[in-house]
């Protein structure tokens, strides 16, 4: 049994989960304990009682801890890649690079723990001087998702102890694994007792705990729309500092002087590796009339030509999907699309493998109007639908016509619509000629609309919502 950490002490809970491996379910990766209420309540209390000291240590104690955790992930990228591809379902070449990933981000601020500062203005009022600095949030709860165990746990959890705040990790039942591991690592990295707090179990009890708790001071979230506006209706109403990440329905742009190979690569990275289960992850093909047919049939060959199998196996494409629940989700989404009357060029069905596991063929329909439910709704599966535009103009109102706005492609060779795109899609994030899904650890990432609420995550910004600023006027 794999223990919560509280308090510096690892502590068993109120009960077990086991972690399955989705490629192959008679594979039990490991048992990993469950928090209750109470357990939560008093990893909340132990952040509470560290955060003095914490917040007011030396910036080279918080660097070198970091330091610590980085230089550890990136030593063991390859053994805990091979976890976290063994508990989510991602391939292991995508696992390892998760892992490395994480490993920047640490390392990344570390370096910003010695590099914030603050400023020195003149007052309006002669003889004053006015100092602006940022101070720490204080206790704040991480409750991350499933897809990326690693990433995502690492890009908050880094800037949240790199700041000077104290943390209570709530990982999502799926995969317990990567965040247990860690957290290991954490729990040698110098931290003084009760810093940083793992906590693993349901959501309806430890999620709910964090929210309702008035000693966590903050919330970044990271998970379904749904979630998210229980987690503003909660921890909101007691005034609690709030930073939410909650999906999208991003749209791919393809005009016809695209490059088409070049577009059906981009439109298959995008939108099925990591098995679609990317919230970047490109769901809508918009493309012009004049290539459509050609497009439309550049991604099923390339589809037809993917290897969907075991994620630990060599040469798999496309791992499984996460768990039975989703599968039966994304199958699901599948009928819906022919019941709406969608042409469904490619997969969609459960796919059988050497192990027992939650396979299924990559998706494709196409002639799908922007208003069905699969051009509308988030699947974060591996379906995706070809939806044909007249012309550029009404290529981009398609793109933002979504309750969505987080990434947002476009594939062509004219610098004029490029930069048309660029300035006008409704996305947080635009990417031209690349996949929409994948991203840097050094810049913004974030979205518009329904994806997202509060401060960006991830490099210089992320000091928007682990800091609170302070203005202090000095008389000589």
């Amino acid at each position: 049994m794999r223990n919560n950490f509280i308090d510096g002490v690892w502590l068993p809970g109120f009960d077990g989960r086991r972690n399955i491996n989705p490629s192959d379910t008679a594979d039990v990766i490991d048992e990993y304990a469950q928090a209750d209420e109470a357990q939560t309540r008093q990893a909340v209390s132990a952040a509470r009682r560290a955060f003095p000291g914490w917040s007011r240590c030396g910036i080279q104690a918080r660097a070198d801890a970091l330091d610590f955790i980085g230089s550890e992930l990136r030593a063991r990228r390859e053994e805990l890649g091979r976890l976290l591809s063994r508990e989510e379902g991602k391939t292991l070449p995508e696992g390892i690079a998760e892992v490395t990933r994480a490993a920047q981000i640490f390392r990344f601020f570390a370096g910003e723990v010695v590099r914030s500062g603050g400023e020195t203005l003149p007052s309006v009022r002669p003889g004053l001087d006015v100092h602006v600095t940022r101070e720490p949030v204080g206790v704040v709860g991480i409750i991350t998702p499933w897809n990326f165990p690693i990433a995502i746990p690492a890009w908050k959890i880094a800037p949240a102890l790199a700041y000077g705040n104290c943390v209570v990790f709530k990982p999502a039942d799926l995969v317990p694994g990567s965040a247990w591991a860690l957290t290991e690592i954490i729990s040698r990295s110098g931290l003084p007792e009760g810093v940083f707090n793992l906590v693993m179990g349901r959501g309806s009890v430890v999620g709910q705990t964090l929210l309702e708790e008035t000693g966590v001071d903050a919330i970044s979230f990271t998970g379904s729309v749904n979630t998210g506006q229980r987690v503003m209706a909660t921890a909101g109403a007691r005034f609690a500092k709030l930073q939410l990440e909650m999906g999208g329905k991003n749209p791919l742009v393809v005009l016809a002087d695209a490059d088409l190979d070049q577009a059906a690569e981009v439109a298959v990275q995008g939108a099925y590796f990591s098995t679609g289960q990317r919230c970047t992850a490109s769901s809508r093909f918009i493309v012009e009339k004049a290539i459509y047919s050609r497009f439309v049939d550049a991604v099923q060959q390339r589809l037809a030509g993917l290897k969907v199998d075991h994620a630990l196996e060599s040469g798999t494409d496309i791992g499984p999907v996460v768990d039975q629940s989703q599968l039966d989700q994304d199958l699901d989404y599948v009928a819906i699309g022919r019941d709406e009357g969608a042409r469904l060029v490619h997969g969609g069905e459960r796919l059988n493998r050497a192990s027992e596991g939650f396979y299924m063929a990559p998706a494709l329909f196409a002639d799908t109007d922007p208003a069905m439910r699969i051009a509308r709704e988030e699947i974060f599966g591996p379906v995706a639908c070809a939806i044909p535009a007249d012309n550029y103009e009404h290529a981009l109102m398609l793109a933002n016509d979504s309750p969505f706005g987080l990434s947002a492609g476009i594939c062509t060779t004219s610098l004029k619509y490029a930069s048309h795109f660029r300035h006008h899609a409704e996305a947080g994030m635009v990417m031209v000629n690349v996949p929409t899904a994948g991203v840097d650890y050094h810049v913004p990432f974030g979205g518009r609309k329904g994806s997202s609420y509060g401060s960006r995550e991830q490099g210089r910004y992320a000091v928007e919502f682990f800091t609170t600023v302070k203005t202090a006027y000095v008389a000589p």
